[in-house]
């Protein structure tokens, strides 16, 4: 049952799952979870801000754990373990905001308080009266006499997640401003008719040497009698500490309008990347939900939807990737070819989930300190049992740079039967880390297997043996 606005509910689980929670539809705005820990009503630093940019809190308390798609629904989840919140934080403020459009235009709009062990509900808040906000506080778990309750809040926002931000004792990044375009040359006057060659155009001038700084004069001191900071400070003090730089709030929805994005524009030009795949079905668990029944379909997890009545789908994330020096090769689970992270090929599959209940859905780490020797990766995803094809599923990719914003684009429903889909292209260009949305799904033909069918389709050439896991 929905609780209502201003009232309260024990929080008794000494972790929770928190879901936030919309119908999409075509023209809804994204919808992103974010939390805030707060002492007596602020944070202490930007540091207790956990979102998309941001994924964990330095104490390990508060991790924000991306989108689902559930049908022809998504959630966004933060996981908050209660019992690992440090004393001085009073208050985990739960909130959402929309990326492109208002929060009138998100239906559906919910947040659900789930215990992290058995995933049973111990609250939810239906957001009822949402207009021109863009950003929304939907609830709050606070303290009290020693133990955690959640407040339904309802709190909206026309200043979207920044003003949220900025309200609660956030730094925020201002946006740059747009550069103005260069203004076209004029056109050059046509030249006279002449019999004569035309002479290659001359050198441009080499350019001038740069000027020496003009001698700087001492800086009158501060009105608080502090010397200003043109100078080192005197032998002996330490430097003063640079000032910690504001949040990003800045990031990538890739769509067909819209298919590439520089990494390397964007700020994601070392670290890891983390490459994640979340998948759920709409249809396909519409049809077994009526067969096995809710509490089964529960029980087997959010994307147990995709299970045949027998046998357990088994999907697998994959990368062909290319190096400067023309090594070349696979990324995947057969052969237990998980990669490498810090030799060749620089990419590494975290796990292989075997049967769809892993929550945070199937993962690969790129090592961005060695871009320079990645000349291109084609990250791919295949069904190795379980299902014939991928009708009936939706899934959403995300890249998360280390630096930089996170890119994050859905996939397109099926229409055909694969069995292989390429989700993104990521080019070194020389200059720059270009990523491609693709979304193209592949079907095999017979006696093909998915792996090749990928590689014929992208020009990789490698050659190809059997393998099992």
């Amino acid at each position: 049952m929905s609780m209502l606005k201003g009232s309260n509910v024990p929080v008794p689980a000494p972790a929770v799952r928190v879901e936030l929670g919309w119908q999409t539809a075509p023209g809804t705005p994204d919808v992103d979870a974010s939390a805030l820990l707060l002492v007596s009503g602020k944070v202490r630093d930007d540091g207790d801000f956990v979102f998309y940019n941001q994924a964990a809190h330095a104490s390990g308390a508060v991790r924000h754990d991306g989108k689902r798609p559930a049908g022809g629904a998504m959630t966004d989840s933060l996981t908050v373990a209660l019992d690992s919140v440090e004393p001085a934080v009073d208050t985990v403020v739960l909130a959402a905001s929309a990326d492109g459009g208002t929060f009138g235009s998100v239906p559906g709009l919910h947040v659900r308080v789930l215990d992290a062990a058995n995933g049973a509900e111990i609250a939810r808040f239906d957001s009822q009266d949402a207009g021109a906000e863009t950003a929304f506080v939907l609830g709050e778990l606070y303290r009290r006499q020693g133990a955690w309750k959640f407040r339904a809040v309802g709190q909206g926002y026309a200043t979207g997640l920044a003003g949220l931000a900025t309200d609660f004792g956030i730094s925020v990044e201002d946006p740059a401003p747009p550069q103005p375009a260069p203004p076209a040359p004029a056109p050059a006057a046509p030249a006279p008719p002449s019999a004569m060659p035309t002479p290659p155009p001359a050198a441009p001038p080499a350019p001038a040497p740069p000027m020496a700084p003009p001698p700087m004069a001492p800086t009158p001191p501060s009105p608080t009698g502090q010397a200003a900071a043109a100078f080192p400070p005197p032998p002996g003090q330490p430097a003063p500490a640079p000032a910690p730089s504001p949040v990003r709030l800045t990031k990538v929805t890739l769509t067909k309008d819209a298919p590439a994005v520089s990494l390397t524009k964007q700020g994601g030009t070392s670290g890891a990347m983390r490459v994640n795949l979340n998948w759920n079905s709409g249809t396909a668990g519409k049809r077994l939900g009526k067969k096995l029944g809710f509490k089964a379909m529960q029980a087997m997890g959010a994307r147990g939807a995709l299970l045949p009545p027998s046998g357990e789908l088994d999907l697998d994330l994959c990368a062909l990737y290319e190096l400067t020096d023309g090594a070349a090769g696979v990324i995947h689970p057969l052969g237990n070819n998980f990669g490498s992270l810090h030799a060749p090929p620089y990419i590494q599959l975290d796990g292989d989930d075997r049967t769809g209940a892993v929550a945070a859905g199937e993962n690969m780490t790129i090592n961005l300190d060695h871009q320079a020797r990645i000349k291109r990766i084609l990250i791919f995803v295949t069904v190795y049992a379980g299902a014939r094809s991928f009708e009936g599923l939706s899934a959403t990719v995300t890249l998360q740079p280390q630096h930089g914003a996170p890119v994050d684009f859905s996939l397109d429903a099926c229409t055909v039967p694969s069995k292989v889909c390429a989700l993104a292209l990521i080019t070194n260009t020389g200059s720059e880390l270009v990523v491609q949305r693709e979304a193209r799904y592949l079907v095999p033909e017979p006696g093909v297997s998915p792996q090749r069918t990928i590689d014929n389709a992208y020009g990789w050439g490698l050659d190809w043996s059997p393998a099992r896991k």
